[in-house]
């Protein structure tokens, strides 16, 4: 790395866009620091635009709407039960620190616009916690983003972070490449990693999860693992690096984005959604809530139970022994499949207990469903060889595989996709990065999945309240790191 040809200096630095980086951003700036945030991409958002958007949370004003009396203990107790076999491996200080810190994130990110309905339930969970953000989470990054630029955060896009500089054992600057020009960011009190995870990065994938992973693509694809990387390259690890959720099926998305992605998410819309969504008939409801259901979701496997078969783009089915459904698609060449059936349970997949696709505690989507909202993933044919030519297949092939009543049906392309990887940095209780012996970085910070730090996030609702968490609390520590200490 040459020179830098450039110095910036800011109380705080916060290296990437995404909702944990805007909110440390935001969080540094309240607190009165000057702020400058810096983002690879063009554009803000990181994978918190991707997300479905809930955030599982406690002791909220959406619960005590509803009459629910609940507590962090219990969120506690309940994510130990969704972490499972692997509950040994989860840090429960970080645990303690999500659970006790997350309704206050939902009153912060309230006050800034952002609106909820709920909350829905989700098992194992005790009571209804899970809170879906309106009208989708691109709400987020529109509300702290606008938060961010009302304090004077200063955003520079297109800045590639490429090294973290270490002064006697202090993390004072980073340095990014923006145009092929080497900048020095230099922090008067401290730097906020929050640059993401590495779903996007197939040598990180198939180092740390597995090499089967390593092709399969990402829902954010620029989550690349810059920042666990720069940890790593002065004395930091990264801890439950193997674990990672896919490959998964998805439908494929639309080329276009649907009516309900359009609608702004400023806070008069947001709180008559809200409004609606509690007291519209939910015959009038659904319609609008299909089209997120069919947008971002993947299928039961109730389907294939029923008879549905999981074919190639060549028609031929797909071995599945011992692998699971995301897998078999990712083993193709085109790593893309289609699920086939005939009439008889097209018909059985119109109304409950048949179907196709549901979020939980939202909402169930049926075949009718997305022949109204996701024609382009609904195909019909009047003979097997005539799906074929519908969907690419090859005709014999797909007739061998094809039996029962006609007319038969198609739904697809499904593609394989890695949603989110947990290896993050190690971290302290006040979100400091730790050296391998355990020694904190002096200045150096993380946040979101950069900063996960061992922490288990499963089920719905949790790498959200962890991103927005950390961010916001890892920010204020930031913007009051003194120095001379």
């Amino acid at each position: 790395m040459s020179d830098p040809a450039e110095t910036i200096h800011a109380d705080v630095i916060v290296v990437g866009g995404g909702g944990s980086g805007l909110a440390a951003a935001v969080s540094a700036a309240e607190a009165g620091a000057g702020v400058t945030l810096i983002e690879k991409n063009d554009e803000l958002g990181g994978s918190t635009r991707w997300s479905v958007g809930s955030i599982t949370a406690t002791c909220t004003a959406h619960q005590r709407a509803k009459g629910i009396e609940d507590d962090p203990d219990a969120h506690f107790e309940d994510l130990g039960k969704l972490a499972g076999p692997l509950a040994n491996r989860d840090n429960l200080a970080l645990r303690r620190i999500l659970v006790d810190n997350v309704p206050e994130t939902i009153r912060w990110l309230r006050a800034m616009g952002v609106e909820f309905c709920g909350p829905m339930e989700e098992p194992p969970h005790r009571k209804p916690r899970m809170h879906i953000v309106l009208p989708n989470s691109r709400a987020y990054i529109h509300r702290l983003a606008w938060r961010a630029r009302r304090l004077d955060v200063d955003i520079r896009l297109g800045a590639q972070a490429t090294r973290i500089v270490v002064e006697d054992g202090a993390a004072t600057a980073v340095e990014a490449d923006i145009g092929g020009r080497v900048i020095r960011f230099a922090a008067r009190r401290g730097i906020v990693l929050a640059g993401g995870d590495y779903s996007g990065n197939a040598e990180m994938k198939g180092a740390l999860v597995s090499p089967a992973l390593a092709e399969v693509q990402a829902v954010n694809p620029t989550a690349t693992g810059d920042c666990q990387r720069l940890v790593e390259a002065i004395g930091g690890e990264i801890l439950n690096g193997d674990l990672a959720l896919g490959p998964v099926l998805r439908f494929r998305r639309p080329k276009r984005r649907s009516l309900l992605h359009r609608i702004p998410p400023y806070p008069i819309v947001t709180r008559f959604m809200r409004w609606a969504m509690d007291w519209t008939p939910p015959a009038l409801i659904r319609p609008f809530v299909m089209g997120f259901m069919t947008t971002v979701m993947g299928p039961e496997m109730s389907l294939f139970a029923n008879g549905a078969v999981l074919v190639g783009a060549d028609g031929a089915p797909l071995a599945r022994e011992g692998k699971t459904l995301g897998e078999a698609v990712a083993a193709t060449p085109g790593k893309s499949g289609w699920i086939v059936f005939d009439d008889a349970l097209a018909r059985r997949y119109r109304a409950w207990p048949h179907f196709v696709s549901t979020a939980p505690g939202v909402a169930y989507a049926y075949l009718p469903d997305y022949r109204r909202t996701r024609p382009d993933l609904v195909h019909t044919g009047p003979t097997p060889a005539a799906l074929a030519s519908r969907i690419g297949a090859d005709p014999a092939t797909l007739a061998a595989v094809l039996s029962g009543e006609p007319p038969f049906h198609a739904l697809g392309p499904l593609d394989a996709y890695v949603v989110y990887t947990d290896g993050g940095v190690r971290v302290s209780d006040a979100h400091e990065v730790l050296r391998k012996d355990g020694a904190p970085i002096s200045g150096l910070f993380a946040a979101g999945s950069t900063g996960q730090g061992g922490l288990l996030l499963e089920g719905h609702g949790h790498h959200l309240g962890w991103a927005f968490t950390s961010g916001r609390l890892a920010g204020g520590r930031a913007a009051r790191f003194d120095r001379k200490d």
